[in-house]
């Protein structure tokens, strides 16, 4: 049966109903719960909003009140939420098809890449089980498929939005504005010869759309809305699940016995120096969707906490970097970059099961070392990336 993309779409969407009646199952039948803890987190501010309170009053909702006020209809349907950020997983994968079609890439390759996070069983899981990171993916893929498009402005609002419902997005700022360089130069000297007027109106937008919307938030809720939605991150210290080499740093410091370092707020400098900097202005001029999956990538991977859902951040960029990839060129790399990405994670996982759920004491060299190992495969992967770009 040949695929096509209303098949590609409703094979989709099937999968993910299917996931989402086995969650209900699972969690009226058995003590391990599938609906993933943040999705309480979410409907629980949802409710305070209902009865007139505020969302930061549900302990460690760390979110803006956008996202509350999404799943306002959880708190008379409970599934709701799960099938919203199913949907968005589904409206991603549509897009992704749209930029395929603008870059020329034939039909069928087309269908094969994007099924690549269509048809994915982890993606699939993650959203259904409550986690707002396909809605967040799929904000990003529109933002990539309005600069294709050449709507700038569109791309600006939608940039805007997708780093006020999340701060990461705005790494991608600075390689769209260098991808940005077709339109008339509105000023001729010197270094300011990159002033045109497309980057022009995707600054205005994007920074306008956050102003606007931050400038609400904070007017309605205050600075309890600034502290737990942004500045938090700064601060933040939370190393259960954490794949990261901050891992262990965070652990101790965690303590209240021991003196604070400094050193985890310190950790977003070489993350942003990589991610938001010298990745952009080396990369986006050749391949815009290819440069947001490494800068992605990178992020990630530096990032002080790192956790399985982060991986739909870049995975949702992955089927723009495959078509021409020597990892997909080369079957023996690309099978070694999935086997060791995948074991790496195994060997983590199972450290950290023997720490969080037996008690057994894995920091060293469980932990350090599988942290070490994982933290080295990205790097590597990343590097192959980069050197395809």
């Amino acid at each position: 049966m040949k695929l096509t993309t209303m098949r590609l779409l409703g094979a989709a969407a099937l999968m993910r109903l299917a996931f989402f009646f086995y969650g209900i199952y699972q969690d009226e039948h058995s003590e391990i719960r599938f609906t993933d803890i943040d999705y309480f987190v979410f409907t629980d501010a949802s409710k305070f909003i209902a009865q007139g309170g505020t969302p930061y009053e549900r302990a460690t909702y760390r979110y803006t009140p956008v996202l509350a006020w999404l799943l306002l209809p959880t708190t008379r349907y409970f599934w709701f939420g799960k099938l919203l950020f199913a949907l968005g997983d589904i409206v991603a994968g549509w897009l992704m098809l749209r930029i395929f079609q603008l870059r020329g890439l034939s039909n069928d390759r087309a269908l094969k890449f994007a099924s690549v996070w269509l048809l994915n069983p982890m993606v699939a899981t993650i959203s259904t089980r409550g986690s707002s990171e396909g809605l967040l993916g799929a904000m990003v893929i529109a933002l990539l498929w309005a600069v294709y498009e050449k709507k700038v402005v569109l791309s600006g609002v939608l940039t805007g939005y997708a780093v006020h419902f999340k701060i990461y997005p705005i790494i991608y700022v600075p390689s769209i504005l260098w991808a940005l360089d077709n339109s008339p130069v509105l000023l001729g000297n010197g270094v300011l010869r990159w002033v045109n007027k497309d980057r022009i109106k995707f600054a205005l937008s994007s920074i306008i759309t956050f102003a606007m919307l931050t400038g609400a938030m904070y007017y309605i809720y205050g600075h309890p809305f600034l502290s737990h939605t942004y500045l938090h991150h700064l601060s933040r210290s939370d190393h259960r699940h954490n794949f990261s080499p901050y891992n262990i740093l965070l652990y101790i410091s965690a303590s209240p016995s021991v003196n604070k370092s400094p050193y985890p707020s310190l950790a977003f400098i070489p993350q942003l120096f990589i991610s938001g900097i010298f990745l952009p202005f080396m990369l986006a001029k050749k391949d815009l969707a290819k440069t947001m999956f490494v800068q992605t990538v990178a992020f990630v991977t530096f990032n002080k906490v790192c956790t399985s859902q982060y991986f739909m951040w870049y995975i949702v960029l992955l089927p723009f970097y495959l078509p021409s990839s020597s990892m997909l060129k080369n079957k023996w790399l690309g099978l070694s970059a999935l086997i060791l990405w995948t074991l790496a994670q195994v060997l983590w996982l199972q450290q950290g099961f023997e720490l969080e759920y037996i008690g057994k004491s894995t920091f060293f060299p469980g932990i350090f070392a599988a942290t070490l190992i994982f933290f080295s495969v990205n790097v590597w992967i990343l590097g192959v990336a980069i050197d395809d770009i």
